[in-house]
C-alpha cells in the first residue's frame, strides 16, 4: 500500500490583503507608461496633420518670396 503524498505546510500571509493592490491591473507597467504622457498621442496626430496640410498648401501655392 502506497503512502499518500505529504501535504505541503500551510503558510498564511498576514499581509496578503494589504499587498493585493500591487498585482491590480491599474498598477501594471503598461498602464503606468500609457498614463505617463496623457494626450501625447493626440498631440502627435494633430501635429502630423498640421505639417502634412501645411506642406500641401505651400506646394500648391508655390514658393514666392
Amino acid at each position: 500500500m502506497a503512502n499518500p503524498p505529504p501535504t505541503p505546510p500551510m503558510y498564511r500571509d498576514p499581509w496578503a490583503k494589504r499587498e493585493a493592490w500591487r498585482r491590480h491591473p491599474v498598477f501594471s507597467r503598461r498602464a503606468m507608461f500609457s498614463n505617463l504622457f496623457p494626450g501625447f498621442g493626440v498631440a502627435v496626430v494633430a501635429f502630423t496633420t498640421y505639417v502634412v496640410v501645411d506642406n500641401m498648401v505651400l506646394k500648391a501655392k508655390g514658393d514666392s518670396h
